[in-house]
Formats: structure tokens, C-alpha cells, sequence
């Protein structure tokens, strides 16, 4: 199979989808491997480190899409490279779709095979392909917080630690899972006053024995969401229904009581945001003002800091690339439900349900798909 690798194009995005070590890998399995000249400079790799894994080297994307079985990216294709896409050619990547129809009818119309990193499962129930770049963005979450509480950048003049005879900021995470247990274990060290609010009790017991004292844990209802991120100097949305939208669990009401100079971070954001205040921003223009209230809702955050991203991502993602690549993707999915639950759009066809019920599309199912027409 012939897998190609273009540029990342989406607004401050340096990741890419294959790490010279991930070629070098594909190129032993037999495979060859074509990628977009520059697409590893944002994590300091040069064009001769993938010729030495045994890439080759295309001068322009067009190039890369056109002769490619299977496209590996980072970021949903943009609207110039879904008219690249051709029926039957496989495309690996995060996608989100559930708060983008233009992306989703022009993968529709494509006819292309796309795969999306975001709704692959583990047999432990968890989303082995987010889960890097959740850490990433939740650990990130609490810098970001921190920045903007300063007041030269807008925010209250709240250091997230305190010192000695003053006291450290307010921290309220919403969402115990992967964004929050990081979010919670950088906001804990930097001696912030954490409270985590989810509604799986395991979650909660889990983050118990995880952090102890150090984190507050609050089951999630509307009127604990309202008391604690009224109190809050900074707010950090994680929530996840895996390939579907992020439901909004802060009313613009509810913002409207907030501190003036707080700083919500809505990682949730790829998934339309748990925010009704939220819309997305880049790292060009990261924030924006609600009532007062600073909104960082970058929807790459990880991009932030790409050479640690895309490294993360690629021991995650390498497996999957491979199975794809050994065994077609066909024989993949069939072989692997798990690696199944990825494929969101199949032969003009929305495979996930969650893409189809946020959309109010029709939801095919996958297996009715896996053969060659």
C-alpha cells in the first residue's frame, strides 16, 4: 500500500501523521510511504530524516492525494483537501464531525473511506486514539488558565498557586475523564483549589484514590454546576460522548454570574464545546470575552505544542496504521470492532451514530458497508 503523509494546513497545526520512526516502521512491513515536502518541520524533522526512514518526497500536496491508497493525518481535512479525496481511498485521521456538516457532506461526496482517531475503542472501554491528545489538552488546560488569569492578558490577577497568607485559585473541572484527571493533576500541582464534578460515581471514586484530599469530587447536577463555577476563577470543560456533540452543561445565564476576569478553557470545543458561550478560536486569536468572562476555546490545542503531540500520537496511532496497511482496510475493520467503531463515513454513508444523531443524518451500519463494490 502506498500511504501518504501531506502538510498539516489548519491554522497553526505542526503535527503530522507519521513520525519518521512510524515510517520506517510502515516501509518494513512492505509498504511504501509518500510525504508532502516540510510536513515534519514543526516538530523540528527535515525531509532527509523520512528519505533515511524510506519515505519518498513529494513537492506538493496534490501529489500526495492523488497517488495515495490512504492518507494519515492529524487534523479534519480542509475544505481544499476533501476535493483532493477520491472514492475508495482511505483517509486516517481526527475528524469531528458532529458540529461540522460542511465537512461531513463533502466527505459524503467524496466517496472516500475515513476513518476517525476520535471514535476507535479499546476492549477496556476508553478511546486509545484521543486519549494522548486529551492528556495533552488537559495538562495544557491549567497553562492556559494560568496565562490568562494574569491581568495584563485580561483575567482576575489570581495566581493559580497563592502564596503564603494569601489563597490559591479556584480551579473547577468539569469532566473526570482523561481531560480532567490531567487537568486535575497539573492544577493540584500547582497548588490550585481543584474540584472535579462528573456523573459516574467510578470516576469520581477513582479520582479519590488517585489525588485523596488534594481534589474536590461533586457529583454533576445543574445546581452544582451553577454553584461551583460561579466561585470559580477558572473553568475547564472535558467532557466527552464519544463521536457525538459535547452536551452544554454552562448556560450563557450561568456565565453571566461568573467572576468577571475568570478564563473558561473549553477543551470540549472539537465537539462543538460545553459551553453555549463557546465558539471556536485558533492559537492566532485564542480568546474572547462573554460578560466578562475570558474563553479560550482553541480547537487544536495540542498543536500548541506539536514535537510532544505528535510523538504521543504516533505511538497510539502506529498499530491501527499498520492494520489498515497489512491487511486493507476492509479485512481491518472486519478483523477489529474496536478499530471499526472509527469508520465514520463509508462509501457516502454516515457509519457512527452519534456523527448521524447529532447531524440528523441517516445512520448506516458499518458491517453493511465491508464489501467491494
Amino acid at each position: 500500500m502506498l500511504i501518504g503523509v501531506p502538510k498539516e494546513i489548519k491554522t497553526h497545526e505542526y503535527r503530522v501523521g507519521l513520525t519518521p520512526a512510524s515510517v520506517r516502521e510502515v516501509v518494513d512491513h512492505g509498504h511504501q510511504v509518500l510525504v508532502e515536502t516540510n510536513a515534519g518541520l514543526g516538530i523540528g524533522v527535515m525531509d532527509s530524516e523520512y528519505e533515511k526512514a524510506g519515505a519518498k518526497i513529494a513537492s506538493i500536496a496534490a501529489d500526495v492525494f492523488a497517488r495515495a491508497d490512504m492518507i494519515v493525518k492529524v487534523k479534519e481535512p480542509q475544505a481544499v483537501e476533501r476535493k483532493m479525496l477520491r472514492p475508495e481511498q482511505v483517509l486516517f485521521t481526527y475528524l469531528h464531525l458532529a458540529p461540522d456538516r460542511p465537512q461531513t457532506d463533502d466527505l459524503l461526496s467524496s466517496g472516500a473511506i475515513c476513518i476517525a482517531y476520535e471514535t476507535v475503542t479499546s476492549a477496556s472501554g476508553g478511546l486509545p486514539l484521543l486519549a494522548p491528545m486529551s492528556e495533552v489538552a488537559g495538562r495544557m488546560s491549567i497553562q492556559v488558565a494560568s496565562t490568562f488569569l494574569e491581568k495584563p492578558r485580561g483575567g482576575l490577577g489570581v495566581l493559580l498557586s497563592g502564596v503564603p497568607g494569601v489563597p490559591p485559585a479556584s480551579v473547577v473541572i468539569l469532566g473526570g475523564g482523561v481531560v480532567g484527571s490531567n487537568a486535575a493533576f497539573m492544577a493540584v500541582g500547582a497548588g490550585a483549589d481543584v474540584v472535579v464534578l462528573d456523573r459516574s460515581l467510578d470516576v469520581l471514586r477513582r479520582l479519590v484514590a488517585q489525588f485523596g484530599a488534594r481534589v474536590k469530587t461533586v457529583f454533576s447536577t445543574r445546581d452544582a454546576v451553577e454553584h461551583y463555577i460561579t466561585q470559580a476563577d477558572a473553568v475547564i470543560g472535558g467532557v466527552l460522548i464519544p463521536g457525538a456533540a459535547a452536551p452544554k452543561l454552562v448556560t450563557r445565564e450561568m456565565v453571566g454570574h461568573m467572576k468577571k476576569g475568570s478564563v473558561l478553557v473549553d477543551v470540549a470545543i472539537d465537539q462543538g464545546g460545553c459551553f453555549e458561550t463557546s465558539h471556536a478560536t485558533t492559537h492566532t486569536d485564542p480568546v474572547y470575552e462573554v460578560d466578562g468572562v475570558i474563553h479560550y476555546c482553541v480547537a487544536n490545542m495540542p498543536g500548541g505544542v506539536p514535537r510532544t503531540s505528535a510523538f504521543a500520537l504516533n505511538n497510539a496511532t502506529l498499530p491501527f496504521v499498520l492494520a489498515l496497511a497489512n491487511h486493507g482496510w476492509q479485512d481491518a475493520l472486519r478483523a477489529d470492532a474496536h478499530l471499526r467503531n472509527g469508520l465514520n463515513v463509508c462509501r457516502g454513508k454516515i457509519t457512527c451514530e452519534g456523527v448521524a444523531t447529532a447531524l440528523g443524518m441517516t445512520y448506516h451500519d458499518p458491517q453493511t458497508l465491508l464489501t467491494r463494490q
